[in-house]
C-alpha cells in the first residue's frame, strides 16, 4: 500500500483542513515519517513572499527524491496553476474539493481540481492525533479589504458554519478528550454576522456545555469586538489571552492599509481589557509603503501604550494584485528589520514585566516534552517549562511555584 505523508504549512485552519483531509484518504497509509512516503500532499500558506519561498524549496527538495507532490491550501489558488505547468506538482486540491482526495490520489495523470470559494466542510474534526488540545474551525473566508492582504482572493467571502453543528462538534471531542478548544478560522469575528448571531452569542452557548475547560480563540478584528462578546469577558472559561490584529498604532499608516479600526479606539479597547486581567496580543506590520520615519515614531509612541505582551509581527511582503503592492515609498528591507527587532524587544519586555506582575496560580495544560522539559501553556498563554519525573503528558496543572524566567516560566514537580 502506497504511504501518504500530510506536510502542514501555515495556520491553526490549515491544522483543522489536514486533520479533515487525514479522514478522507481511504486506500492509502499515513505516515508520520517523510522519508518513508510515496506522495506527499502539501496544506500550504501563502500569506507571505516567505511563505510561497518556503513552499517552493519544500516542494524542490521532494522533487529530487522522485515524490509525488500534491498540493492543496492557500498556495493551490495562488500558485498551484503555475507549479502545476511547470511540472513542479502532480496535483491541485482546492479546498472545496477535499472529500475527493481518496480517488485523486488514484489519477494517473495530472489534475487540478481547484473547485469553488463558497464551501462549507460538510464533515467535521473528531480527533486530533499529535494534539493536546482541539481546533474547530467556526468559518471560511473574509470580508474585509485590506491594502495587503491576499487572504480574501485565495478563501473566499466570510461564510459561517451552523451554530449547532459547532456545539455538536465540541461536545464530541469533549467525549473524547479534549478539554480545551480552539477557535479558529479566516477571520473568526465574523462569525454569524449573516445569519443573525455572533461570536459573543457562540461562545455563552459552549460555555453551558459540561466538561470544557478552556477556550482559547485565533485572532480577531479589533472592529468586530461587539457588546455579546464584552458580556463573557469575565467567563472563567475564556483564556486570559486575547489576539486582536492591530496590523500598526499610527492612523494615517491604518487608512493607507485600509484597515477598519482606529487607534483612538483600539487603544480604548486595549486599556479595557488589560484593566479586566487580559494579556494582549496583536498582529504588526512593519515597513509597509508610506511608513515614513516620521509616521514610524508615531506609531512607535501609540505601540507603547497598548501594553502588549505578546506579537506576530513581521515585514510587509508585496503580493500580487494587492493595492498595497501597487503603491510606492516602499521602505529599505535593514531598516523595515529594524522596526521588527525594536517592536519585539518592547513585547517581550512587556511580557517579562505582566509575569512578574500577575504572580498567580497558574492553569497549565502539558502539551509535549522536549529536551527533558515538559511544555504547555497557562491561561495567559505564557510557556511554562516544567521538570518532573513523572508522566504529565496531557495532563491539567495547577502550579503556584515557579520560577519566571525571561522568555517563560519554569517549576519543578516532585
Amino acid at each position: 500500500m502506497r504511504k501518504i505523508f500530510l506536510k502542514t504549512f501555515g495556520c491553526r485552519t490549515n491544522i483543522y483542513d489536514s486533520e479533515l483531509i487525514k479522514g478522507y484518504i481511504k486506500d492509502f497509509k499515513l505516515t508520520n515519517d517523510e522519508k518513508e512516503a510515496d506522495i506527499v500532499i502539501i496544506n500550504s500558506c501563502t500569506v507571505t513572499n516567505g511563505a510561497d519561498s518556503g513552499l517552493k524549496t519544500y516542494i524542490n527538495n521532494l522533487k529530487k527524491n522522485n515524490i509525488k507532490v500534491i498540493l492543496t491550501g492557500c498556495a493551490a489558488v495562488s500558485k498551484g496553476k503555475e507549479l502545476l505547468d511547470n511540472g513542479a506538482i502532480f496535483g491541485v486540491l482546492g479546498a472545496s474539493n477535499k472529500a475527493k482526495i481518496n480517488e485523486l490520489l488514484k489519477e494517473k495523470k495530472r489534475f487540478y481540481e481547484l473547485g469553488d470559494l463558497n464551501f462549507i466542510d460538510k464533515d467535521i474534526v473528531k480527533n486530533y492525533e499529535n494534539h493536546t488540545k482541539a481546533f474547530v474551525k467556526i468559518q471560511e473566508g473574509c470580508d474585509f479589504n485590506c491594502s495587503y492582504c491576499i487572504i480574501p482572493s485565495v478563501r473566499g467571502k466570510s461564510r459561517s458554519i451552523k451554530e449547532s453543528d459547532l456545539l455538536e462538534q465540541i461536545k464530541i471531542l469533549i467525549q473524547n478528550g479534549y478539554t480545551e478548544i480552539v477557535l479558529t478560522g479566516t477571520n473568526i469575528g465574523s462569525y454569524g454576522l449573516k445569519d443573525g448571531t455572533t461570536l459573543g452569542k457562540l461562545l455563552q452557548k459552549m460555555m453551558q456545555i459540561s466538561g470544557l475547560k478552556r477556550i482559547r480563540l485565533g485572532s480577531l478584528e479589533p472592529a468586530q469586538i461587539d457588546e455579546s462578546f464584552m458580556e463573557i469577558l469575565d467567563e472563567k472559561l475564556l483564556e486570559r489571552h486575547l489576539h486582536i490584529a492591530l496590523q500598526h498604532t499610527s492612523e494615517t499608516m491604518l487608512r493607507i492599509m485600509r484597515r477598519r479600526s482606529h487607534t483612538k479606539d483600539d487603544l480604548k479597547l486595549f486599556q479595557t481589557l488589560s484593566s479586566k486581567g487580559f494579556a494582549l496580543g496583536t498582529d504588526f506590520i512593519v515597513g509597509h509603503p508610506g511608513e515614513s520615519e516620521e509616521l514610524w515614531q508615531e506609531s512607535l509612541k501609540h505601540f507603547m501604550d497598548f501594553k502588549l505582551t505578546h506579537i506576530h509581527a513581521f515585514i510587509f511582503s508585496p503580493r500580487n494584485n494587492t493595492h498595497s503592492a501597487t503603491l510606492k515609498n516602499t521602505i529599505k528591507g535593514d531598516l523595515a528589520k529594524e522596526r521588527l527587532n525594536t517592536l519585539k524587544a518592547i513585547v517581550q519586555k512587556n511580557n517579562f514585566e505582566f509575569r512578574k506582575a500577575n504572580k498567580i496560580k497558574l492553569e497549565v495544560l502539558v502539551e509535549s516534552e522536549k529536551n527533558g522539559f515538559y511544555e504547555g501553556y497557562d491561561q495567559f498563554f505564557n510557556k511554562m517549562k516544567i521538570v518532573s519525573q513523572k508522566d504529565l503528558s496531557k495532563m491539567w496543572l495547577n502550579v503556584e511555584n515557579y520560577e519566571i524566567k525571561e522568555e517563560f516560566n519554569e517549576t519543578r514537580i516532585e
